[in-house]
């Protein structure tokens, strides 16, 4: 023990022996730290908003889309052309095993109007079902019911969006709306889900019952038509089966021959939220990794300034050496400094990557998460980098002929 502090005594008086070498060298670890835990910080951060807005969408969950449209040599994208049915999903429901609950909807852009408030919005029509599907609460009023679907009632739900724009502070539970002209009672006000993985707004949206989107507002050509089905599986284990299900079922029904396209898409948004999370752990992990290259080369910047110090102090090596010092107490001398070094810059470090990491989060308003994980792994590799570069200058150091060092100039 006695040895250990001595050797720490040491070690500090011959860093502030040289102040500037030292500063400079510190620099190295004190940004390759700070940029480990930005970068980590970010990288987290985005993962964090990607499970969030996973989650947001709903758990074992496939989307039916009807066909797409093709006009003027352009080929529009699903959904563009109804060729679902209510009885579709009606047949989805009760032929395929597997499924917790099946939503038929049918959507469209429409401006609303409150007093002298105006905002274009999404008008979703469906069934009470694609509140269980989406995970989606109310934070005011009631939900819709399977009476509000059989009487086509003029009721609706408000996305937070749209409630904060038409109503700012006042409640709009009770109040009347109008869409598209025709009067509508708010009856609840649905609690916020954020942006979706692909960046929409999803609390910009009003529901209504769906025979009333299909009768009332969107006049439709044919009746029953729906533009979309959700669909929500019992279990993840059984999404694949129930997709390749409802092909099948809906090629049946639609007659569709052997060989044609479908006029639908089934999308399993589960695996397209898997890829999008596999995405981000993936950029967490480059960032993290571009950012330890900074802090290796701050270990070269170690290894190179106690190489420099071993021949500086070559002659005090041999006097040390003469006087008692074994071999292992020089290289512990020498591993001691070069550790000292790392983990002061570590420490400095980690606080100049946290109050970056805070500034980011100001100016630019990224999601970023701080983790004491990444702190703790930061400060442990900079300590690591301090005893794998500074173990060649202190082995060095300890192999030294004694008589060759005290003849050194």
């Amino acid at each position: 023990m006695t040895t250990i502090l001595a050797s720490f005594r040491i070690a500090l008086r011959a860093l502030l022996a040289n102040k500037m070498r030292s500063s400079l060298t510190l620099l190295g670890i004190i940004i390759g730290v700070g940029a480990v835990i930005a970068m980590i910080s970010v990288g987290s951060g985005a993962k964090k908003r990607i499970e969030e807005q996973i989650a947001s969408m709903g758990s074992n969950l496939l989307v039916v889309m009807s066909g797409s449209a093709t006009s003027g040599g352009i080929r529009f994208g699903a959904g563009t052309v109804p060729t679902l049915t209510v009885e579709d999903a009606k047949a989805i429901a009760s032929e395929i095993p597997g499924i917790k609950y099946v939503a038929p909807s049918y959507y469209g852009i429409a401006q609303v109007v409150f007093g002298n408030q105006n905002w274009s919005t999404v008008i979703y029509g469906s069934t009470p079902e694609i509140f269980e599907i989406r995970e989606w609460g109310l934070i005011k009023g009631r939900s819709l019911t399977q009476q509000d679907i059989d009487g086509a009632t003029k009721v609706c739900i408000l996305g937070k969006t749209v409630a904060e724009n038409l109503f700012g502070g006042l409640d709009p539970v009770g109040q009347i709306v109008r869409i598209k002209k025709i009067p509508f009672a708010v009856i609840g006000v649905l609690s916020p889900k954020g942006q979706s993985t692909w960046g929409q707004d999803q609390d910009d949206v009003i529901f209504v019952p769906l025979t009333t989107a299909q009768k009332r507002l969107f006049g439709m050509q044919f009746p029953g038509m729906v533009r979309s089905i959700s669909v929500q599986t019992t279990d993840p284990e059984v999404m694949k089966i129930v997709e390749e299900q409802i092909n099948g079922l809906l090629r049946q029904r639609h007659r569709i021959p052997q060989g044609q396209d479908n006029d639908f898409t089934v999308r399993n948004l589960t695996e397209v939220a898997s890829r999008a999370e596999e995405s981000a752990k993936v950029m967490s992990l480059l960032l993290g990794a571009i950012a330890s290259i900074s802090l290796i080369v701050g270990g070269i910047g170690i290894m190179n300034i106690m190489l420099v110090s071993v021949t500086e102090r070559t002659r005090e090596i041999g006097i040390r050496m003469a006087v008692g010092a074994k071999g292992k107490d020089i290289l512990l001398q020498f591993l001691i400094e070069s550790l000292m070094l790392s983990l002061m810059g570590g420490i400095l470090g980690i606080a100049i990557g946290v109050v970056g990491t805070l500034i980011l989060v100001h100016f630019t308003q990224w999601p970023i998460l701080i983790s004491l994980k990444a702190i703790l792994l930061a400060f442990l590799f900079s300590g690591s980098v301090g005893v794998f570069f500074g173990f060649y200058p202190a082995r060095k150091a300890s192999l030294l002929n004694p008589i060759d060092a005290l003849r050194y100039e």
